[in-house]
């Protein structure tokens, strides 16, 4: 079984790409290999940031590896939050802080259009491929569900009466970006 290290201490994050790739590929998290540094995401795209975390791994421990950065972009914010999603309200802000300022720069906009984008830069043997999954839907007014993480609970997909906080993981990873972006992973692992 082919193994890669998935450059990241979001568990969630893990937890989400494990439930795709289920049994076909071992991944290894920074935890279980040691790593306990702060891995610099310094750039201004998704792309980047995905490729600065997957190049650090890669050149530090020489493993393949993949790290993905996702952003939410909201069409009345002028594509903001984006690749700032995670720390949208500061630094060490907490996913409700996040919601929190999302839903007060919203009030009053009735263009509540948004796109969650997921980048994932893989390095296999020193080589870069990029896979991208995109997922459209709204922003709502006010948060709905307790699954999920970051800005599940005021993002129901198009085509969806429930926000992304709301479906179970199954569901989710079928149309979310991340699990859009996994599914092209998992076909370059697997080809």
């Amino acid at each position: 079984m082919k193994e890669y290290v998935i450059a990241t201490n979001n568990k969630h994050k893990v937890e989400e790409i494990q439930h795709v790739l289920g049994d076909k590929v071992n991944i290894i998290t920074l935890r279980d290999l040691g790593c306990k540094d702060e891995i610099p995401e310094d750039q201004d795209t998704l792309e980047g940031n995905a490729r600065q975390k997957a190049r650090y791994i890669w050149d530090k421990f020489q493993k393949n590896c993949f790290a993905d950065d996702t952003g939410l972009e909201v069409d009345a914010l002028g594509g903001r939050p984006g690749v700032y999603s995670a720390r949208y309200a500061g630094e060490r802000c907490s996913f409700d802080d996040n919601i929190d300022l999302l839903l007060e720069e919203m009030g009053g906009k009735t263009n509540r259009n948004a796109r969650f984008r997921t980048v994932i830069c893989l390095i296999e043997e020193g080589k870069e491929f990029f896979f991208e999954g995109k997922c459209e839907g709204t922003i709502t007014t006010e948060r709905y569900g307790k699954k999920g993480f970051g800005y599940d609970p005021v993002f129901m997909p198009k085509g969806y009466g429930e926000s992304f906080a709301e479906m179970s993981l199954d569901e989710k990873n079928k149309i979310s970006h991340r699990g859009l972006a996994t599914q092209k992973l998992i076909k370059h692992l697997l080809k």
